[in-house]
């Protein structure tokens, strides 16, 4: 059995989520200790056990440790299987999370599956739903994965309440190569609210395009539904030939709106400064397709410990390795 400290690398749930992935595709069980050894509240959070208890349930795994709270778990893996599926996280914790840990899994499954999963969609701290549709879904489509993804409403903190559905058909991933972003072809704004006051959204909207100098069509302003809220969310999507890159401020109660807007900016302003194809963010999450197809490899502007930990998780469950390399601009990711 694969021995895993939950407190090495980036110290969070993205090291239990890796780990139940890739012990699916790979049938091999794994005891974790130290889970979320890093964070304020260490062990399992309840998206985190919604995303254990679904692992189990697409290949009818055994676990022991699955509890709210829990520091350690062990997971043997079953066959896996595709088919409908329905998980409940029961607060606003994040549902593309979920779907980030039965994804990979799925996609090498003999059967097509249907995946809703309620939670949160817009949570501080975990990718959106825009960013899983607009940058992480792309790039796995150029390497042959076949998913749709539908957001039936959105959910913000602490209400939850958001829907998601993918359809994943089983498939064959080819190599990604990702080096180059191509020719810009357009960059927008959006402000969401709900059940708050519009002038949020506004004020957002106006830091944006005064600190990027963005002409007013490319600033949108997105109100819901009062009874998906109260919540408010910005994004910053910046499309390019080759890949597609979002940044996210989210709204909390006693943060500015201004402030909300600002921390998008800067992510969106490194990355659009840098020449790299790809942002933090994604660079972390296109490993795992990658190592489940033919490998690959792309360029990245920053390498975070959610990138190493995940590089160090493949390397234990797999015969793969991912080489990290330095250049003038960023960084050179492979995967072979």
């Amino acid at each position: 059995m694969i021995e895993i400290d939950g407190s090495k690398g980036e110290g969070g749930g993205q090291i239990l989520r890796s780990s139940l992935s890739l012990a699916i595709c790979t049938q091999q069980p794994f005891l974790i200790t130290n889970i979320r050894a890093n964070r304020d509240k260490p062990g399992l959070l309840r998206q985190h056990l919604t995303a254990v208890k679904a692992a189990g349930e697409i290949c009818n795994g055994e676990l022991t440790g699955a509890e709210i709270g829990s520091r350690e778990l062990t997971f043997k893996p079953g066959r896996l299987k595709g088919g409908n599926y329905s998980f409940a996280i029961g607060t606003a914790g994040s549902s593309t999370l979920v779907l980030q840990t039965v994804l990979p899994p799925l996609l090498t499954a003999e059967e097509p599956s249907v995946v809703r999963i309620t939670g949160g969609t817009h949570n501080r701290g975990s990718p959106p739903f825009d960013f899983l549709q607009r940058a992480f879904l792309p790039s796995l489509a150029r390497m042959g994965a076949k998913v749709e993804l539908e957001l039936r409403s959105y959910g913000f903190y602490p209400r939850g309440g958001g829907e998601i559905v993918a359809k994943i058909a089983p498939s064959e991933l080819s190599a990604l190569t990702l080096t180059e972003r191509g020719d810009r072809v357009r960059a927008y704004a959006e402000a969401y609210v709900a059940a708050l006051p519009i002038n949020i959204a506004q004020r957002e909207l106006e830091v944006i395009g005064h600190r990027l100098n963005w002409s007013q069509d490319q600033l949108l302003l997105r109100g819901l539904s009062n009874d998906m809220g109260p919540g408010n969310a910005v994004t910053i999507t910046v499309e390019h030939e080759h890949v597609t890159e979002v940044f996210t401020g989210f709204g909390e109660r006693g943060v500015r709106a201004e402030a909300v807007a600002a921390g998008a900016v800067d992510e969106a302003r490194n990355y659009i400064a840098a020449t790299a194809a790809v942002g933090e963010h994604l660079a972390d999450q296109l490993l795992l397709p990658m190592t489940l197809g033919q490998g690959g490899s792309f360029t990245t502007t920053v390498v975070t410990e959610h990138l190493r930990s995940n590089a160090s998780i493949i390397e234990t469950f797999t015969s793969k390795r991912v080489s990290i390399s330095e250049f003038d601009g960023g960084f050179s990711v492979r995967v072979r």
